[in-house]
């Protein structure tokens, strides 16, 4: 009875081993894509997306702190502001970097579970962009961007097919991780001149710029491995 199980077992280990095999190769294409246009329109959006998640993350910090949000802002050159007063600086400083990346572990996470629909996914993401648009985002470019970015999502929940919409919530998670990465090291590491959170959470505490831009990269760098070893023992 045990030998008949075998060539069953050694079914299931090929099958496993060509979705890995398929992970790893749909990963590299995703990745090249990435890198090869990011300086291109076409990623410019998830770009923006990031920093909102950003500015999201040091909003929802500042109320978990017991603060209160004015208003959010972005411009075109993927910049943010949060204003607010009251809550943690401390905290809220440190939520910005690390924050865009928690979301975006959120959504990778959940495009591979399959009991979990990703349409539903794509259209509470939509909703809450929309949400943020109404009620906190300011300026020109900033409504227009929430207002453009959640009709979008929400019109892909409604036409896209399932697989589609996973694969938009895996591009939007894992671009949020990645970018968090590179934004890090652009803003802290390779400027530590710029006025960044780093800078000014440098100057809360008295440590250096870098020891916070090092902090958060390592950090950045060990949840994206620790994703991807998740995700490819899923596979």
């Amino acid at each position: 009875m045990s030998d008949a199980l075998v060539p069953g077992s050694q079914s299931s280990m090929i099958r496993k081993a060509r979705r890995r095999r398929a992970f790893v190769v749909s990963f590299t294409v995703y990745f090249a894509l990435l890198w090869a246009l990011w300086e291109t329109p076409a990623v410019y959006p998830l770009k923006i997306f990031v920093v909102l998640l950003h500015e999201l993350s040091h909003a929802v910090a500042v109320w978990v702190s017991g603060g209160s949000v004015e208003w959010i802002t972005l411009d075109p050159d993927q910049g943010g502001v949060t204003f607010a007063s009251g809550g943690n600086a401390f905290l809220a400083l440190s939520a910005g970097y690390l924050g865009s990346l928690f979301f975006g572990s959120i959504l990778v996470i959940v495009a591979h579970l399959r009991r979990v629909h990703a349409a539903w996914v794509n259209a509470g993401v939509g909703a809450l962009v929309l949400a943020l648009t109404i009620f906190y985002l300011r300026g020109a470019f900033a409504v227009f961007f929430g207002a453009a970015f959640g009709i979008g999502l929400l019109a892909s929940a409604r036409h896209l097919s399932e697989l589609w919409n996973r694969r938009l919530v895996l591009v939007l998670g894992m671009t949020s991780c990645l970018y968090a990465v590179l934004d890090i090291k652009s803003d802290v590491l390779d400027r530590p001149a710029l006025s960044s959170d780093a800078a000014i959470l440098a100057d809360l505490t008295g440590l250096p710029t870098l020891f916070w831009g090092l902090l958060w990269i390592a950090v950045a760098v060990a949840t994206c491995a620790a994703l991807l070893r998740w995700a490819w023992r899923r596979a």
